[in-house]
């Protein structure tokens, strides 16, 4: 019966496609192992009216910000990457999001919180603290190996992280061994259950089954697509692409102008890339942290052509490091790696793939919504304080925060 299942509430935000696809993933996952025995609901708390204007504003602004200033986003991610600084970060946050957050735990009334976005931890720590109720929660960390310290929370039940490097820094900044998971970014659970062969997947999409084939994910928020798809259009050597560019109408008209020389597929918009990375040899995309685990669960090794500073940057030194892709940052150097791959038959792409292919963890949505259905079985945690009742108070009334009305939620 519907009251006897398990109530689970995602949150998540829209600064990129990775805290949202995550958060998807782990829902679908949950769907497809819980059906019966749980409720699902993806949130974004940033969406509320209530949440100042400029956490609204900063996930459309995100890639604005860092093409426009990149040393200035670069200065701040680093300078709020310290101990005294985060501490601020987060009561400020409390601030910001606590009656939204407040509101968002009384409205769904959770068994368990998922969150793929980190700064709605430390406001649900306060949450917890003025309604004396503690809820089990689960922090999602959604890149590879350059991490912000205010992922790492401890008042979390579990951490679940990407990759070892992850794993070291969680505990370095403070978590239990016992709090820290490896269980790899939640990527849709269609890479999991796929497994037609790539012919077979090529036919249904209506691609050459011949041809060594490329992959290519991007839009204007990605620098020099369009002159990384030229130098491939003349490369000489038999090929097709397909190109996928994310609803950016402006760039897939362009592309529509383009006179291309190969055999091309071009998609403004796909729901099932990581179907096309199963049937591709190589993807051509940027460094984010999403796109790289879909390509990795997927075998599919990868062309970086675009590293945003700050998480970016760990994300490609982990790629490239491992063996699994290369990072190309001019048009010599894609055509350089692009001709390194055709050598001896192909000889080191398929080296790069079997290197993403260790890599991926296509089961990773699976392990999440496991963790999740346990906590929510488990029920309530005795959480971390990071601040007092008392304090809360303190702070909420020198900031005019209405916190007096603490309702039972049971």
């Amino acid at each position: 019966m519907d009251q006897e299942k398990k109530r689970i509430l995602i949150l998540t935000a829209d600064a990129g496609f990775g805290h949202r696809s995550a958060a998807n993933a782990i829902a679908a996952a949950l769907s497809d192992h819980y059906r019966d025995q749980v409720d699902v609901d993806v949130v974004n708390p940033l969406e509320d009216r209530r949440t100042p204007f400029f956490l609204r504003e900063a996930q459309s602004d995100y890639d604005k910000l860092v093409r426009s200033v990149p040393e200035l986003y670069r200065f701040g991610y680093d300078a709020s990457d310290t101990t005294v600084t985060s501490a601020i970060v987060e009561s400020a946050l409390t601030v910001l999001l606590y009656e939204v957050m407040r509101d968002v735990v009384r409205y769904y009334r959770p068994d368990v919180i998922v969150t793929t976005y980190p700064l709605y931890q430390a406001p649900l720590g306060a949450v917890f603290t003025m309604l004396n109720r503690d809820i089990p929660l689960l922090t999602v960390v959604t890149d590879l190996a350059t991490v912000h310290r205010i992922w790492f929370n401890r008042n979390v039940d579990y951490c679940l992280v990407p990759t070892e490097i992850v794993r070291d820094l969680a505990i370095h900044y403070g978590l239990s061994e016992e709090q820290v998971k490896v269980t790899g970014i939640p990527v849709n659970p269609e890479l999991a259950r796929e497994q037609r062969s790539v012919s077979e997947i090529r036919r249904e999409l209506g691609w050459r089954e011949d041809l060594i084939t490329v992959l290519a994910v991007g839009s204007k928020r990605v620098d020099r697509l369009m002159d990384t798809l030229n130098v491939l259009n003349h490369f000489g050597h038999p090929l097709q692409l397909a190109v996928v560019t994310g609803k950016d109408v402006e760039t897939y008209r362009e592309l529509q102008q383009v006179e291309w020389h190969i055999p091309v597929h071009l998609y403004e918009f796909a729901s099932n890339v990581p179907v096309m990375m199963r049937a591709a040899d190589g993807l051509i995309c940027k460094a984010g942290g999403l796109i790289i685990t879909e390509a990795l669960a997927a075998g599919c090794p990868m062309m970086l052509i675009d590293v945003i500073p700050g998480q970016e940057t760990g994300n490609a030194e982990y790629v490239v490091d491992a063996g699994a892709g290369d990072l190309a940052r001019s048009d010599i150097e894609v055509l350089e790696v692009f001709a390194h791959w055709m050598l001896d038959g192909q000889k080191l792409l398929r080296q790069r793939a079997a290197r993403a292919a260790a890599l991926g963890k296509p089961l990773a949505a699976y392990e999440v919504a496991g963790l999740a259905y346990e906590c929510a079985i488990r029920g309530a945690s005795l959480h971390h304080r990071m601040f007092s009742r008392r304090t809360l108070i303190d702070l909420f009334n020198r900031n005019q925060i209405r916190w007096g009305d603490t309702r039972d939620l049971k």
